[in-house]
């Protein structure tokens, strides 16, 4: 094409920067296309320099190789699940003092609402406190260990708290060796991972510590080969979930294994009737089984140096946390989010807590929100459209580092879920990791009231590049 037939073809002008430039040309009768750009890093300067270092050549190829080993070892995990035990008999650290929480390390006093109430529904379902009155004073007195799920090879749904006499799965990635635990789904709205904390609650969860933990626990004992979660996870993703808040197909799938050895157990008909309608009264039955699946899957690709993946994404209400493979059990943080989405009937934004809960280790292996497209009916909970919903999954492959070939999306020509985020492709690009999530009420006592989406603070990746730069471009 010569110089002068391109003044005689339509010109499709390109509008990076301020809007008022594209507004001054469609004034003018031509449509520019609008770019949505900004600048690294949010435009600071300490970012935007700590990224340079971590992009010179000889840093940026030892990156990649530690980049490379960290979400090797994500896809070559294979999470089995081998039984179930009590938290104070399996889980490392546990005490009959400690409770453990979603999200980074926070105090007592900072604690949200529905945290608070998760905290002091579970010391009164221990017997540590006769009342929530008496257990709001014993969870301030300094006699009550609080920990964070994930510095105990933990995750937990929401506020995550884990007592001492719940029961918990125990998931090995055999892999690799490591071992990783979550508590049982307690299944109904209104729930201690909510934050509600009514004698209703109180007796669910002595159910599920008499009943349903038991019977899960003998049923797994019969079960000498465990379930290869892998498996099962990558065969709900085809079955229509994303393994998140999606878990229809996931759960099915879960009792059908567990059935047969559940029915093997000693326990009476009417106990193996009640497993069996608790199952079938919500479909999140499997929901922490894939959170748990996830951790162990990311924990094998922690502590490797210079690499720049984020293993763990989690919040507690207050603060959003990120883990990265090179800077091992070091947290980054930021204010958690306010979380987008439908409301329940009576309930509006204004009454929501803000971002809570572990389960957005899911998205940091590569499912959940980042697995929408293999899950459209997602959308009726958490809002949007069906082109959103296969958008977000594509959008994800600009800050992961590989696909996964053993969990993929039929919708997207079996494409693999996007996995590895990269700290450094984030603050690039000024795409956030999409989270999509339940909704707790702000006060304690009352439970969920609706679902969304949400994003991680940029703050948390904006530290992590700083400390990467300073570690690994020292």
């Amino acid at each position: 094409m010569s110089i002068n037939s391109l003044f005689s073809t339509g010109l499709k002008p390109v509008n990076l920067g301020l809007d008022m430039f594209a507004e001054d040309l469609t004034a003018q009768g031509v449509a520019p296309v609008r770019m949505d750009w900004t600048p690294p890093g949010g435009g600071d300067p300490e970012i935007i320099a700590a990224l340079g270092r971590l992009e010179r050549p000889e840093l940026a190829e030892r990156i990649d190789a530690a980049n490379e080993e960290a979400v090797s070892r994500v896809l070559a995990a294979q999470p089995f699940l081998e039984g179930f035990g009590q938290a104070i008999d399996t889980v490392p650290g546990m005490t009959r003092t400690t409770i453990l929480h979603a999200g980074p390390p926070i105090s007592w006093e900072r604690m949200s609402g529905p945290m608070k109430g998760a905290v002091t529904g579970a010391l009164v379902f221990e017997g540590l406190a006769k009342d929530l009155d008496e257990a709001g004073e014993l969870a301030g007195s300094g006699e009550i260990t609080f920990s964070p799920c994930h510095e105990h090879q933990s995750v937990g749904s929401m506020a995550g708290v884990t007592s001492a006499s719940m029961w918990v799965h125990k998931v090995t990635n055999r892999t690799h060796g490591n071992t990783a635990y979550t508590n049982l789904s307690e299944q109904l709205s209104k729930i201690l991972r909510f934050g509600a904390n009514d004698q209703s609650v109180i007796d669910r969860l002595t159910w599920m510590r008499d009943v349903l933990g038991p019977i899960l626990a003998g049923a797994m004992e019969l079960n000498e080969g465990g379930l290869d979660l892998r498996l099962l996870l990558s065969q709900a993703l085809h079955m229509g979930d994303e393994a998140h808040n999606r878990n229809v197909a996931g759960t099915t799938l879960l009792i059908q294994a567990l059935a047969p050895y559940i029915l093997e157990t000693d326990f009476t008909t009417r106990e193996k009737r009640e497993v069996f309608d608790f199952v079938a009264s919500s479909d999140y039955f499997s929901g922490p089984t894939w959170m748990v699946t996830a951790k162990a899957a990311m924990d094998a690709a922690a502590g490797i140096e210079s690499s720049t993946v984020v293993t763990a994404m989690c919040r507690n209400g207050v603060d959003f946390g990120i883990r990265v493979s090179g800077t091992g059990d070091q947290w980054f943080t930021g204010p958690a989010q306010q979380v987008v989405g439908p409301m329940f009937a009576g309930y509006t934004p204004a009454d929501s807590g803000l971002d809570m809960g572990d389960s957005a280790i899911t998205e940091t292996f590569g499912i959940g929100g980042f697995a929408m497209a293999a899950a459209p009916a997602i959308v009726a909970l958490v809002g949007g459209t069906v082109q959103e919903a296969m958008g977000y999954s594509r959008t994800m492959n600009a800050i992961t580092t590989t696909n996964n070939p053993n969990v993929t999306i039929p919708a997207l020509d079996f494409m693999g879920v996007p996995t590895g985020i990269d700290v450094r492709k984030v603050i690039e690009t000024g795409i956030l990791p999409l989270i999509n999530t339940a909704i707790a009420h702000k006060d304690p006592g009352i439970g969920m009231i609706g679902a969304g989406i949400v994003h991680p603070p940029l703050e948390a990746f904006q530290q992590a590049v700083v400390t990467l730069a300073e570690t690994i471009g020292a």
